[in-house]
């Protein structure tokens, strides 16, 4: 069953009944059960021990046989976001903040603006940014009524898009470092890894549109299918979340609140949580760097550097600052010990989707899913379609996979072998194809750490984020497909790009005249 079209069916099973459901954790279960199956001939034993060696390896690292840190940093992490959230709204920072910013950002077109601004300005990792602009914009979006969803869809389609043009970013090191193995592999001398990386940016259509559709959507307020119905709720009767489907991740219920709070109860740990996980990224990069024979720079830091570490000492720091805060306003030691657990218990949600997709995923390259759907592209190619079947291909992949950076592993190179054995010319946009079509599955689908992530900073019922960002992925896709088209048979960047952008202008002419709506600004006390 490994490596064939029987490899796709636990992942889509999953994915259908996620849709169908929209309970998240049966659903996964089920994917995981199936694939466990599969992979052990369906023994029931050995589907047992398949499953908890996965399990077992989320936790310990099975060649060291210590921690697991890069998983069980981002779980601490989380954590600990949850606690500095709670101490925050204890402290009154977050409602403090909240009226500080309804003097200043006084519409919900405002409000959903300057959240698109700061996905824009924390492009350092993607995991990051979708945390800490949640926590941040939160309050503003909340006064304003912007429902979670469209909080989460801003969060997510900024995030992975900025990341992956931004040469300094987690997300951009990774890549550059794969460009530059598949540029050596094939003797490409005439360019180097950087430069390549950096001349890709404006042939990467989806993530470059992604982010532009984010302010188009949030300044004409064009709301589509779902989001429509998360929207009218929230403008009409002020909630911002679906009161009848409980409580999400970050978010604490039943706290006390100080009535002596202020803006730097809330800004100050934001700003040494930022400080600290930058610090300490650029820390683990110079020591990863440090005695090996290559050069320290910015990019090889970046390159190098330890992110789950980094948030996990950029949290402590964060939370560390949120205690101060609240112990100044001497609230006492049952509020201490009940804003610790409300903050785990918010978390825990979020936790539990993260444990259930590492399986699925882990079981998903067992089958070796995404070795099949890669497989498929060697068949009958004609050239100029060569940058529209990869960003497809891609696409596909992401979202049946849930990982953007295990299709970026397994597809560069391919794009590179496929391109240096037709057309080298296509090299560039093969490869800058493949990034945009991992971005957008990665977008789509609800086992996507990002998505998680960016459903949990928004404080949004995981599945609405799924099903309410899908249509301006499809849209933006759709489009993007055509100028791959364009792209692939000009060999031109600059008319791929061009032809992407009427598209581009055509659609939101549409979506404006259909969809727009201006309500009254109702904002709330």
């Amino acid at each position: 069953m490994e490596n064939s079209f029987l490899s796709i069916i636990p992942p889509l099973v999953a994915l259908l009944m996620v849709v169908v459901t929209r309970k998240v954790l049966p659903s996964l279960g089920v994917g995981i059960i199936l694939g466990a199956l599969m992979i052990n001939n369906w023994s029931v034993t050995g589907s047992i021990q398949e499953i908890y060696t996965i399990v077992k390896g989320i936790f310990i690292d099975s060649e060291s046989g210590g921690l697991n840190t890069w998983n069980m940093y981002i779980i601490f992490f989380l954590l600990l976001l949850g606690m500095m959230t709670a101490f925050i709204s204890i402290s009154g920072g977050s409602r403090a903040f909240g009226e500080w910013a309804m003097k200043r950002v006084k519409t919900r077109v405002g409000a959903q603006i300057v959240t698109a601004v700061f996905g824009i300005i924390i492009f350092i990792d993607d995991y990051f940014n979708s945390l800490a602009v949640g926590n941040v914009s939160r309050p503003i979006t909340d006064r304003h009524n912007v429902s979670r969803a469209k909080l989460a869809y801003i969060i997510d389609s900024t995030a992975a898009p900025m990341c992956i043009i931004s040469p300094i970013s987690s997300w951009g090191a990774y890549i550059i470092a794969i460009i530059g193995g598949v540029l050596a592999t094939h003797s490409i001398t005439g360019v180097g890894a950087l430069e390549a990386f950096m001349r890709m940016i404006p042939m990467n259509l989806y993530a470059l549109f992604a982010l532009v559709m984010v302010f188009f959507v949030s300044y004409f307020d064009i709301n589509l299918k779902a989001m429509k119905v998360h929207e009218d709720r929230a403008q009409k009767t002020g909630e911002v979340l679906d009161p009848e489907k409980g409580a999400v991740p970050g978010e604490t219920t039943g706290l006390p609140e100080s009535d002596k709070g202020s803006v730097a109860d809330l800004a100050w740990p934001i700003i040494m949580l930022i400080a600290g996980t930058v610090t300490f990224m650029i820390v683990t990069g110079i020591q990863a760097v440090s005695g090996t024979d290559t050069a320290v720079t910015a990019l090889t830091i970046f390159e190098n550097t330890d992110v789950a570490t980094s948030l996990l000492y950029g949290g402590l720091i964060g939370l560390a600052t949120s205690l101060i805060f609240f112990f100044v306003k001497r609230m006492g030691g049952a509020v201490l010990g009940k804003g610790i657990w409300e903050g785990i218990k918010s978390m825990l949600p979020a936790v539990y989707i993260l444990f259930f997709a590492w399986t699925l995923i882990e079981i998903i390259g067992s089958l070796g899913t995404g070795e099949y759907l890669a497989g498929l592209v060697n068949q009958h190619i004609v050239i100029g379609f060569l940058p529209a079947i990869l960003f497809l291909l891609g696409g596909v992949m992401a979202f049946a996979t849930g990982t953007s950076w295990g299709t970026f592993g397994i597809m560069l190179p391919i794009a590179g072998e496929i391109a240096a054995a037709t057309d080298p010319t296509l090299m560039l946009p093969v490869l800058a194809a493949v990034l945009a079509g991992a971005v957008f599955g990665d977008h789509c689908s609800p086992i996507s750490d990002t998505t998680i992530l960016s459903s949990t900073g928004a404080g949004s019922h995981h599945i609405d984020h799924v099903m309410t960002q899908l249509p301006y992925a499809v849209l933006v896709a759709g489009i993007s497909l055509l100028g791959y088209l364009v792209l692939g048979f000009t060999g031109s960047s600059i008319l791929g790009l061009l032809a992407t952008a009427v598209l581009f202008g055509i659609l939101i002419f549409m979506l404006k005249t259909k969809y727009a709506n201006r309500p009254v600004e109702v904002a709330k006390n």
